[in-house]
């Protein structure tokens, strides 16, 4: 058993975004996000790339079948607005369940599906399950690295005007010695 841990929403975001080439959200071994949430819920919106937790009839959280927890290197749980890990919410029971088999530690993403979708409402949608090439055509965001005031990117993500307009961005910072200032 690794442990549950909080998951602040700038922390799930700076996972979302990691790419080299690629973004790492098309490595299967990387990210597992869950929604707890009421089926409802998750099929009105939810966090790009999640998928809906599933329960038997008795109301009992169920491993995903296709994830391999001991492989995930995160393994990120959210509901509507747990914020503690205390208490007994559908975050941390799904939660509970997952730790008995991952290696790594489960995150519970700190204030939930509300807290996480009114910071960063561009990482909301509808769609249930993304094809790999979908997955390879996400373009990451810069990281952040102070919340909403301080991020860090490339020369595509400062000249991208959907990642300036969906992060405020009101100024830049080259320091770069070879790209012209933009």
């Amino acid at each position: 058993m690794a442990g549950l841990m909080l998951c602040d929403p700038s922390e799930l975001y700076n996972i979302l975004n990691q790419a080299t080439t690629f973004s790492r959200l098309t490595d299967t071994n990387y990210l597992c996000l869950l929604d707890a949430r009421k089926k409802s819920e998750y099929d009105e919106s939810h966090v790009i790339t999640a998928k809906r937790a599933k329960e038997d009839e008795n109301g009992e959280y169920l491993v995903p079948p296709a994830v391999e927890l001991e492989c995930l290197r995160y393994c990120i749980v959210y509901d509507g607005h747990t914020d503690s890990l205390s208490g007994d919410g559908p975050a941390i029971r799904c939660a509970i369940v997952l730790e008995e088999i991952s290696r790594n530690p489960i995150r519970i993403l700190k204030g939930g599906y509300e807290v996480f979708s009114a910071y960063y409402p561009f990482f909301r949608t509808q769609t249930i399950m993304y094809t790999p090439l979908e997955m390879d055509a996400l373009q990451p965001y810069p990281v952040e690295i102070l919340r909403a005031q301080l991020y860090m990117g490339n020369f595509r993500q400062a000249n991208d005007p959907h990642i300036q307009k969906d992060l405020k961005i009101k100024a830049h910072v080259n320091v770069c010695t070879d790209i012209a200032n933009m």
